[in-house]
């Protein structure tokens, strides 16, 4: 996993959405190779229950910036502290279904357990990378979307866990910009559409 290819990657800023949101994407080196850190939103939440995320939010007004929301975030979400963060870069902001420009960061961070907050998160997963790039682990949908046109719907499977939506386009980004797989371009499945579902 080369992350260099993100610190010299040019993000492309989204600045015309409602809201702003901004997500850490953070990488977990061990031995046996890269993991990401994902967590599993709570049941009870109004936006995307139960769907893998990578940790982060909305901005709010007390935020400097979009950074700061990402630490913050992550601090309440799994208690990752600020000193734990080293900076990698940026990939391309994204467009959610919900009217958000979501800027996801890339950063590395300890590998250590950390702190769900109950209210927002049910469960942290680490992935490992190697599994999240095999082929036999990952499948796609071809949706027609009302605001977006035709799009593709990214779903990883690994260790009982699926990384789909909003996640899975960042994740899709960050595998094809660090490693040598890119996503297969078969189809797997037409669906009609359910915007909500679209991530």
């Amino acid at each position: 996993m080369d992350l260099g290819r993100v610190a010299d990657h040019t993000a492309r800023p989204v600045e015309d959405e409602d809201h702003d949101a901004a997500v850490f994407v953070p990488v977990v080196d061990r031995q046996d190779g890269p993991h990401l850190l994902f967590t599993k939103r709570a049941d009870h939440l109004g936006e995307h229950p139960g769907q893998m995320s990578f940790p982060g939010g909305s901005r709010e007004p007390k935020d400097d910036d979009l950074w700061a929301t990402a630490l913050r975030e992550a601090n309440e979400e799994i208690g990752l502290r600020p000193v734990e963060v080293d900076s990698v870069g940026r990939l391309d902001d994204i467009r959610t279904v919900t009217n958000y420009a979501v800027t996801p960061y890339v950063v590395r961070i300890p590998d250590r357990e950390y702190d769900p907050d109950e209210r927002e998160v049910a469960e942290i997963a680490v992935l490992s990378v190697a599994e999240l790039t095999t082929d036999a682990n990952y499948e796609c949908e071809y949706r027609d979307h009302p605001r977006y046109g035709e799009v593709v719907i990214h779903f990883f499977h690994v260790d009982g866990y699926t990384v789909w939506g909003a996640t899975g386009r960042i994740l899709v980004q960050l595998l094809e910009l660090t490693t040598d797989w890119r996503a297969p371009e078969r189809i797997d499945r037409f669906v009609d559409t359910d915007p909500d579902l679209s991530g």
